[in-house]
């Protein structure tokens, strides 16, 4: 089972390649964070598989982000023992495999090791985004690493990351999402549609629509969803996205281009028969 969280469809891309090349289940965590917080009483909180649980989640400060931590833990693994995780990244990892490894060990799985796959940059509330072709460029030289994992998977084989780095201090993990994790910038310009793709697509259902324009709630986990869906560009970050390229990547492999029509960039619902294999 291959179960992804994913902000900008990066981890989405990798999971859905990863799923075939395996010939396994493609699960959301997104969704199932989704259905947990509107309606706990009906969500999914077991998963069962006979093969090896695979984690992808893009790197959140050289390591896996909180929320994904967090469904982990409030999760249960049965059948299989085994747990893989691939991250997704702009640049590296740090040791995020020692921390994984350590979430395996509280949730009871055997850690198979992590890898990482580098992947358009999308974290524009600090940095850029690269253009279309560059990304292009990115995901393409993403694929074969994607089938060297797929297969030590398929092999069960112990997984291990490319895009390794020193360790960080366990306080600058601490240090970032007190800092930038959180969405006390983000705001709304003018010419927002009143579309609601932001709030249908935040994870976290930290978006409600107030007189027709989104209104941000405090549980933020700073995945970039809303203000790189925006199909007019309408959402900023304070002053550091202003003027910056939105990246987003479609489950069919289409990216976001600046202010496309809604019915052209309409997102994913969420549920995984939206999701096609590549």
């Amino acid at each position: 089972m291959v179960l992804y969280f994913s902000g900008t469809g990066n981890s989405r891309f990798a999971a859905q390649q990863l799923a075939g090349l395996v010939d396994d289940e493609l699960v959301s965590i997104n969704r199932h964070l989704r259905q947990r917080i509107l309606d706990p009483y009906n969500a999914q909180y077991a998963f069962e598989s006979d093969r090896p649980f695979v984690i992808v989640c893009p790197t959140y400060c050289w390591n896996i982000p909180r929320v994904v931590e967090t469904f982990l833990k409030e999760s249960r693994f049965l059948g299989s023992r085994r747990m893989y995780f691939v991250l997704t990244c702009g640049s590296g990892t740090g040791k995020a495999a020692e921390h994984a490894r350590e979430v395996c060990r509280e949730i009871s799985m055997d850690f198979c090791g992590l890898a990482s796959v580098r992947m358009p940059e999308n974290f524009i509330t600090l940095f850029r985004a690269p253009e279309a072709d560059e990304a292009v460029g990115i995901i393409r030289a993403a694929m074969p690493q994607l089938e060297v994992i797929g297969n030590q998977i398929l092999s069960d084989r112990t997984i291990t990351d490319s895009y390794a780095g020193p360790a960080m201090p366990f306080f600058v993990y601490r240090f970032f999402y007190r800092l930038f994790v959180h969405d006390k910038r983000f705001y709304v310009k003018e010419n927002c549609i009143g579309c609601a793709a932001c709030a249908k697509l935040c994870p976290l259902v930290n978006i409600t629509m107030e007189d027709g324009h989104p209104v941000w709630n405090g549980r933020c986990t700073q995945c970039q969803s809303c203000i790189a869906v925006c199909p007019v560009d309408a959402i900023e970050f304070g002053h550091r996205t202003r003027k910056k390229r939105r990246y987003y990547l479609f489950a069919d492999g289409r990216q976001k281009f600046p202010r496309e029509s809604r019915s052209e960039t309409e997102p994913p619902s969420g549920d995984d028969s939206d999701v096609k294999k590549m």
